[in-house]
């Protein structure tokens, strides 16, 4: 019996603004729950930029190592394939990456009424951009506009 495998290049990847070393994916969108389903494939060897998560992250490694990173671009953590990880909000900045090879993570995000899912930074840690949960319900419903 064959054993079918994940391939990443069947997923419609976009990219996330200007930000570079990695793009997403929108699965599933809760929006009564506010829990929010994404794939992120962060590229092999490169750190994305700095970040603060600010709800509650499930996440799941698909492929590959998913690595975290300090600010100052330490690694503080390895996580490999199949590894399951529930993270608090923390004010803590960090990045992620690819480890060998691109890393493929399913985060489920379940921000609160009004809470915000990420800050994110510029290298002396002022922020540049929020992203909330409505704003993914906005990319998402302009996705499935366009298709």
């Amino acid at each position: 019996m064959a054993h079918p495998h994940f391939d990443p290049d069947t997923i419609d990847w976009q990219p996330f603004g200007d930000f570079p070393h990695f793009s997403f994916a929108i699965q599933h969108l809760d929006r009564a729950s506010r829990i929010a389903d994404i794939l992120f494939r962060f590229k092999a060897g490169e750190q994305i930029v700095l970040h603060r998560h600010l709800a509650l992250n499930h996440t799941f490694v698909v492929a590959g190592e998913h690595r975290i990173h300090d600010a100052d671009g330490t690694l503080r953590e390895r996580r490999p394939t199949g590894s399951y990880t529930v993270s608090p909000p923390s004010p803590t900045p960090h990045r992620e990456g690819g480890g060998a090879e691109d890393a493929i993570v399913l985060f489920s995000m379940r921000p609160q009424p009004g809470e915000l899912l990420y800050q994110i930074l510029d290298d002396q840690e002022n922020t540049v951009a929020e992203v909330t949960f409505e704003m993914l319900e906005a990319i998402e419903d302009a996705r499935r506009a366009a298709a």
